[in-house]
């Protein structure tokens, strides 16, 4: 990992614990992102957004071996789809617990992505929280494939916009979207 990439995880680490709001890359696109246990960050990111709280965020998380920490059954099969997904991969979990209740939908539910990229890995392991991510745009419009696609309005209204990756263009799309249920059944929700 380059330098750069550490003084930014050691900087966005800092803010998070603050309770700040980042504008930072995830391993799909571009994400606006707080502490996840965080409720008051999570609350200015649904008014930052102009989002309804009853639809819900995702969280990132660095290692599958965390999901049990926050999602109170986790079916076998979840493993067999985060380990052999083509592409990133979010599942949503029943019952998720230890979390704000802001960020769990009104069923109880939550989306959970295990990240791979550098950058959120080490934010994660080294805050000792999960991320909240969303796309970085208002709700309703487009989400920005790239960096320079995201509103100046979204820039300006978060407390630190991450300066690596910028200049990335790569032909990344939001994660593949699957509800999960306890007795090992899903279906996709958003390809």
């Amino acid at each position: 990992m380059s330098e750069k990439i550490k003084e930014e995880v050691e900087k966005s680490v800092n803010l998070l614990k603050h309770g700040k709001i980042l504008l930072y890359p995830t391993d799909t696109i571009w994400g606006i992102g707080c502490d996840a246990t965080n409720s008051k960050a999570i609350a200015r990111i649904f008014k930052l957004k102009n989002r309804e709280e009853q639809k819900s965020l995702i969280i990132l998380l660095d290692s599958v071996d965390k999901l049990t920490q926050y999602v109170d059954n986790v079916p076998s099969i979840a493993y067999d789809l985060i380990e052999n997904a083509a592409s990133p991969i979010t599942i949503v979990f029943n019952n998720a617990k230890k979390l704000p209740k802001k960020l769990i939908a009104p069923d109880g539910s939550i989306a959970i992505r295990i990240v791979k990229g550098d950058y959120c890995v080490e934010v994660i392991k080294k805050l000792g929280h999960p991320l909240v991510s969303t796309s970085a745009n208002i709700s309703g419009e487009p989400s920005p494939q790239t960096f320079q696609q995201i509103s100046e309005i979204i820039k300006e209204k978060v407390d630190y916009v991450v300066d690596i990756y910028r200049s990335r263009i790569r032909s990344i799309r939001p994660s593949t979207l699957i509800k999960l249920e306890d007795n090992g059944t899903f279906s996709i929700l958003r390809l």
